[in-house]
């Protein structure tokens, strides 16, 4: 039960991938594959020392609150 709701979104979005007119950049897709050019950083913040590991790092204000 349930799954007539979840099967309809389904069948609308299969429906509107496949009668989408779609411009693609093919040359664009090529650079992009073969390495020829950076993709540009869309988060808006260029964070190179973030470590990794810890995702959230950089929301941690007790660093900046040690009196």
């Amino acid at each position: 039960m349930g799954r007539g709701r979840a099967k309809a979104k389904q069948t609308k979005v299969a429906r509107e991938l496949k009668y989408r007119n779609l411009d693609t950049d093919f040359s664009q897709l090529q650079r992009e594959l073969h390495g020829g050019a950076a993709v540009p950083d869309i988060s808006g913040e260029a964070d190179s020392d973030a470590d990794e590991s810890e995702p959230y790092s950089r929301y941690d204000d007790s660093e900046s609150t040690a009196s």
